[in-house]
């Protein structure tokens, strides 16, 4: 049982930052993302992560560093999770 919740853990936090990562790829390219269903469904469930780490980091003109917080907090969080699911 253990193995199956920190192969989830893992699964989970690879798919949450490739979802940040396609959001940020589409931003540059300036792709209507609320065109698309699998767009938008990327978009709402990126936004909450994005929303914490924007209060946190500080806009630097046009750059927004949220996404390399956002991707650091997660695997940080991953690292804590699987180490203790693996201790137990």
């Amino acid at each position: 049982m253990r193995g199956y919740l920190i192969q989830f853990v893992d699964i989970f936090s690879a798919l949450l930052i490739f979802a940040i990562f396609v959001r940020v790829v589409f931003s540059w390219l300036r792709v209507n993302m609320f065109d698309n269903p699998l767009f938008r469904l990327i978009h709402e469930s990126t936004e909450p992560i994005l929303r914490l780490a924007r209060r946190v980091t500080p806009r630097v003109g046009m750059l927004d560093f949220s996404p390399i917080v956002a991707f650091l907090a997660i695997d940080f969080i991953r690292i804590i999770l699987m180490s203790i699911l693996s201790s137990v």
